[in-house]
């Protein structure tokens, strides 16, 4: 496991993984997919697969069990933001997932989406 993510999973990390995504993803070192008033997609740095990409709300939610009614707006644009990357990468016909890891399986303390294919971009 990385020191990043080992950073992450600590208190203060998790703090600021979540402070970052609220208030900085301007200075993110990564080249924007999507970005809305609520979330950010972008390539994953250490893919697991030929297309990775990282769908990551602009606010505070730790997993998805904080998920609250209020975030309906943060909702809607992630199945708006997916739709609009399948059918830029033309996963509809190669196949895809929409995967979101919580518990022991999530790595950083942070909500995050993986939209994953077998396809190259």
């Amino acid at each position: 496991m990385s020191r990043l993510i080992r950073f992450a999973r600590h208190p203060l990390g998790a703090k600021l993984v979540g402070w970052v995504f609220t208030h900085m993803t301007f200075a993110l070192p990564v080249k924007r997919l999507r970005e809305t008033p609520t979330l950010i997609a972008f390539h994953h740095p250490q893919p697991s697969y030929p297309l990775h990409i990282l769908l990551v709300p602009k606010r505070v939610i730790p997993s998805l069990s904080d998920v609250k009614a209020t975030d309906a707006d943060l909702l809607a644009d992630l199945m708006q933001v997916t739709q609009s990357l399948v059918m830029e990468f033309g996963l509809e016909k190669t196949g895809y997932r929409l995967i979101v890891n919580g518990g022991k399986y999530q790595d950083v303390p942070q909500l995050h989406f993986h939209l994953v294919s077998e396809k190259e971009p």
